[in-house]
């Protein structure tokens, strides 16, 4: 998602003069003064008590971003003063090619991407189905090109930009792209997020939630947040500038994108073109019903042992890291190299 303040860290988190801009999140809850006052010993399974409380605060902090950001975007978008949609400009012109014939998006980018499997595409299916009963002219993303882009190395750069990077950056891609073989790093607690450019389905890292039989406390220790600090050591390693938007604490698929604002607008008495709040309310009000839903449905229970299918993805399942290349904002591109999955 974009515009606005998309981009804006709503954690509460202080950034610290660091090489890496994930170290923050970590750095801080590790100092947490709750966290400080229950060290102890290695408890039976082998796992401190606190490491335990550092992977709660670190998902703490990322719902704390995406609630916050989700009660900003409702205030704005029910304001009497929101000039209505930002719609997608570019992405009208592609699926609309008469508005601009032989238009090419100019935007080449490099990404490494960590795919959904089919469970969670499913979901997101059945997610997209619901929003559409409000908002028919919704752009949905195609189940094959479902995306969260884990890191980003650059954006908007051209052909001959990207090319030059993958090139420095090949040797170490394979390391990269299988990263995740050894390094599980478990999401949970999907929430539609939103604003006024598009929709998402967003995660939070795990805290030893609902554990499978195969899946113990100590495979937790290691997060998404921290998968994204490695991912960004090791490709600042091989030698390339990383000029990524990516670096809030959020975890999330795009699922849809506004081209038109027929769905959430009626024609005044001046046959001017102006949003309407009871479209608004009423878009906002199924948002609201989707996440109980989810919550309900595919969020851990407290005296309910394992997770719904399709409620946690472990980063990597299926598919290792893709690795990709060119115009891939709206999940197209292509890939340098797609990892191994397990």
């Amino acid at each position: 998602m974009a515009a606005g303040n998309a981009f804006e860290d709503l954690s509460g988190v202080k950034r610290l003069a660091s090489d890496n801009p994930y170290d923050a999140l970590i750095e801080e809850a590790q100092g947490d003064p709750v966290l400080k006052a229950n060290i102890k010993p290695l408890n039976s399974t082998g796992t401190s008590p606190l490491i335990l409380l550092l992977q709660a605060v670190l998902q703490a902090r990322y719902a704390t971003h995406r609630a916050t950001r989700n009660n900003q975007q409702k205030a704005k978008l029910l304001d009497q003063s929101f000039p209505g949609m930002t719609l997608d400009q570019i992405l009208r012109r592609i699926e609309d090619p008469d508005i601009e014939p032989g238009y090419a998006d100019p935007r080449n980018c490099l990404v490494f991407w960590a795919r959904p499997p089919q469970s969670l595409k499913e979901l997101v299916g059945e997610v997209q189905k619901m929003l559409l009963t409000v908002a028919p002219n919704l752009w949905v993303m195609p189940s094959d090109r479902l995306h969260m882009t884990a890191l980003e190395i650059t954006h908007s750069r051209t052909v001959e930009e990207i090319s030059t990077l993958v090139d420095k950056m090949r040797p170490q891609i394979a390391e990269i792209t299988d990263y995740t073989l050894q390094h599980r790093a478990r999401l949970v607690k999907p929430m539609i997020s939103y604003d006024g450019t598009a929709v998402a389905l967003s995660f939070l890292p795990a805290a030893y939630e609902d554990l499978s039989n195969w899946r113990v406390k100590p495979d937790d220790t290691y997060t998404y947040h921290h998968l994204r600090r490695d991912l960004y050591t090791l490709s600042k390693g091989t030698g390339v500038d990383i000029d990524s938007r990516y670096v809030v604490p959020s975890a999330h698929l795009t699922i849809g994108r506004f081209i038109t604002d027929i769905d959430h607008s009626i024609i005044d008495a001046d046959g001017k073109t102006v949003p309407d709040p009871k479209k608004m309310r009423n878009w906002l009000a199924k948002i609201d019903e989707i996440n109980v839903w989810l919550e309900n449905e595919y969020w851990p229970k407290r005296n309910q042992a394992g997770i719904r299918v399709g409620g946690e993805w472990i980063v990597g399942e299926g598919k290792g890291l893709d690795c990709r290349m060119g115009t891939l904002w709206y999940g197209t591109g292509v890939t340098v190299r797609l990892g191994q999955g397990f």
